[in-house]
Parts: structure tokens; sequence; C-alpha cells
């Protein structure tokens, strides 16, 4: 850190460590495994940087610290917060709004009030840490505020903000009550980055519909006020990926590869292994998976032994009603269908509602004949990346959701719409009896676009768009909690 901040300051929900409090209080960090942190932590080490997040604890009040090269900045949030800002305006509203109102979205003032004064905490957190001059990236829906609320405490600052879900068309965004305000909030950001170039464009056509700024493709114009200079904002789509040579590499490890093959003995040792791993959450498609694998087998198309089903269903949000709903109607399907068409000791599916290592996701990606990943709506999807980094083998077959960012770019999956349950059972019969020609040209092509666009390379695109963005005017030094107010 200089005398007065740091360069680059990263603004997320959680920060790039889990909390654990035991029960004498003492207070410990593990490092979180997302892609995220294995994108930016090079970056940040490189460019003296800040990471300003929630410890995943509520009512834990921790001064900042040092780990890996970064200095993390906990923001508190209270048990209530995390109920009205994170689990009830995040996730009850904005999260099924965003993705196609598949479940509706509940709106309540009291969350959005919640939602507005967290924003402003990180906000206020985020522009304590940064230098003169320097770059705020902010991530995601939960923090669509932080923008201009920074922009208002630090106006000699480049800002950008990436948005990691989908963006909706205007017809379903305009239902939001607040929506101008989330509109200008997000223009705060000098570059506004998008999975898919379909998003921006969505932001762009809302920004016309909703305000009288000027937009130019993907340029918006902010006029100059009485503070701040003109503006010209961007709108750009930057598909994130993994860290596929760690993938490819975990992959080929003796270890990983005889776990493969003990998955594929305890499973039965059955002809063709088909295999989901989500979060458990009504974006992923996950009911329509299950209810075409139960028709083929009650058409004769696929059968037991010889076809399973592995379903890894990692828990989500347990306290939002929609998703307990959800567990209790996929736990019914996988019941039914393994009380009618499983035999003893070889159910249909197997299904496990728990999170796995990622030496064993691997290994379950070299076991699997067929990844299935028929999301009804989502941001990118990240595990199709995944089991393509994991197949050095050149062998298996991904279906894939059209619905899903990935598909912009996995052009040689099996694409489907997983609302066609015909036309996904023909997709799955068609992946689990390709002829081995062509699945290795298909997954030598999936692969190569894989391995050669990683997340590192995605973290260098987005920061190097926004160190183009002229430098700001003015200068400002780190506020005090005294001139830290902020109007969103």
């Amino acid at each position: 850190m200089g005398s007065v901040g740091y360069d680059l300051v990263v603004v997320s929900n959680r920060l790039p460590v889990d909390v654990t409090v035991d029960p004498d209080g003492n207070v410990s960090w593990d490092r979180s495994p997302g892609g995220l942190v294995t994108a930016l932590e090079p970056v940040m080490v490189e460019a003296d940087g800040a990471w300003v997040g929630w410890g995943g604890a509520p009512d834990l009040e921790l001064e900042p610290f040092d780990t890996d090269g970064m200095r993390l900045v906990p923001v508190a949030l209270s048990a209530e917060d995390v109920a009205d800002y994170y689990e009830g305006f995040s996730n009850d509203s904005l999260w099924p709004l965003y993705h196609d109102v598949i479940e509706p979205p509940t709106f309540h003032r009291q969350w959005w009030e919640v939602y507005r004064k967290v924003n402003q905490r990180f906000a206020e957190a985020a522009a304590a840490q940064v230098a003169p001059g320097g770059t705020v990236w902010v991530h995601d829906y939960q923090l669509q505020l932080v923008p201009r609320m920074v922009r208002e405490l630090r106006p000699d600052v480049r800002i950008g903000f990436f948005n990691h879900i989908p963006f909706p068309p205007l017809e379903l965004f305009a239902q939001l009550p607040w929506r101008t305000a989330v509109v200008e909030g997000l223009l705060g950001a000098d570059l506004i980055g998008f999975q898919r170039a379909g998003d921006a464009q969505n932001f762009v056509r809302v920004v016309r519909r909703l305000t009288d700024l000027t937009t130019r493709g993907q340029m918006i114009t902010v006029p100059a006020d009485a503070e701040h200079p003109e503006r010209h904002v961007r709108a750009m789509p930057f598909p994130i990926s993994i860290d596929s040579k760690k993938f490819d590499e975990l992959a080929r490890t003796p270890e990983v590869q005889a776990r493969a093959k003990e998955i594929r003995a305890e499973l039965g040792d059955p002809e063709v292994v088909l295999l989901g791993v989500d979060r458990l959450d009504y974006t992923k498609g996950i009911r329509h998976r299950i209810k075409a694998f139960g028709e083929l087998l009650e058409d004769g198309r696929l059968s037991v032994p010889e076809t399973v089903l592995v379903q890894v269903a990692s828990p989500s949000r347990e306290n939002v009603g929609a998703y307990q709903q959800l567990r209790e109607h996929v736990e019914l399907l996988v019941g039914r269908i393994n009380g009618d068409l499983g035999e003893l000791g070889r159910p249909a599916v197997h299904y496990l509602h728990h999170s796995y290592p990622m030496e064993e996701m691997a290994a379950l990606y070299l076991a699997a004949d067929v990844m299935l990943v028929t999301a009804l709506r989502d941001g990118m999807n990240l595990v199709a990346k995944e089991y393509v980094a994991a197949r050095s083998d050149d062998r298996g077959a991904l279906v894939l959701s059209e619905f899903t960012g990935a598909a912009d770019e996995l052009t040689s999956a099996v694409l489907v719409n997983p609302h066609d349950i015909a036309g996904l059972k023909n997709a799955i019969v068609y992946a689990a009896n390709i002829d081995p020609r062509e699945a290795r040209k298909r997954m030598r092509r999936l692969r190569r676009r894989v391995l050669e666009n990683d997340v590192a390379a995605w973290s260098r695109s987005f920061l190097s768009a926004l160190a183009a963005v002229p430098a700001p005017l003015g200068s400002g030094a780190p506020p005090t909690t005294e001139d830290s107010s902020i109007h969103a």
C-alpha cells in the first residue's frame, strides 16, 4: 500500500476467504476455491490491491488484514442485513427477475432500503481504500448501486463493474420498482461488463428507454453537471472462464484418473454415465433433465443398469422458500424414477445433495460419458467449461443449453433448448451413442476454446479496457467517516 491507498480495489459481496468462528469465539480464515479468486489474486498482488467484501458470517466486526499478498477489508453485515439485503432483495427480487422470471420475483420496500444502505457501506469501504487515480472494480448484482456511490466520493478514480449473471430485457427489468436507481447506480462505472453481447444490448436498451441519455452502439454519454465532467460509459461483453490449465493438469494426475475408474466401478460399471453438476437452483433446469431421463427409461430408449444418471446438487440459499420447494420437487422426482425404474442395488438416478472438492469433481468429469448442462438461464455456466478442461483424453460429450452464456463459445457442444423435453431426450440419446470419432472432433474444438480463453485472460481483457478509459479529472483523498455521505 502506498501512503494514501491501494492502486486496485476489488469489491464483491464475499471476501476471497471463508470465515470460521469456533465455540470460543476464535476467528480463522480459509481460502475460497472460487474462480474469481484464482483470476484476480495475481493481478491484486502485482497491482498492490485490496479486496472489500463480507466475511460470510453475520454480526462479525473485523479489522482489515493481509493474506496471500492482498489486503482484505471486511464489511460487517448484521443478521437482519443478510436476511433483507442478501436473501431478500438480492436473491428473492433481483435473481429471479434477472433470470427470466422463472420464479416470480418478490418486491419489498424494506428489502430495497437495506440493499441501498448495505451498498453504501461497501462503497464507503472501497472509497477509503483506493489511492488517488486508482481503480475500483465492483462485482455482481448484489452491489449495483456501488459504482455511482464510489464516484460521488472519489471522482478521481476509474470504476469498473462486472455483472456475473444475465441482464434481463427491458420488458422484464421494467418490473423493478427501483429500476431507475439501479440504472443510475451502474452508470457510475466507466466500463460495465456482461457475460454475453445480448446482456450488454439489453442494458443499453434499458438506458435508452428509462433515461434521456444519448447512446451510440455500446457507448452511453453521461452529460456534465455542476460537480462532474461529461463521461462516456461503455457496456461490453467479457465472457468469464475458469483456470482451465489447473483443471487440465488435475485431471491428468494418476490419483484423479484412478478415482474416476473407482467411481464407474461403484456405479456398477454401466455402459453410459450421464452427469449433472449444479447448485440446487431453479435456473439450472435440473427437473427438466431428470424428467427427460425418466421418460427415456420409460420409452425403452435407455435402460438400467446400462445407463445411470449422477446428479450432484450442492445446497444453495436454503433459507429462501423457492429453493426449499425446489429441493422437495427434485427429491420426489428422483424417488419416483428410482422406485419405478431402478433395480435392486442399481438406482437409475444417483442423487447427491452436497458439495465436493475439486479433485473429486475432476474424477466425476472423467468418469462421465455425457455431461448434461440444461440451465433454463445462466450468465455463463462454468461447469460446462470445467468438464471440457478435464477431458484431456478428448472423450466425452457435452449437452449444453443454448440459454447459457457458455453456448456462445462452446458451439461444438450438442446444443439444446431444455424447455423442449422431446428435443432434450433426443440430444441425450445422441450424446450417449455418439460416434467416438465425432466425439473426439467436437471435444478437441471445445478444449481449444476453453484452454485458450481462461480466467486470467478474462481479467486481463477487462482491466485493459478499463485502463484505456481517459484518466478522470479531479482529485480526492480517502473520505473520513464524517464526510462519507452518499445519496443513491
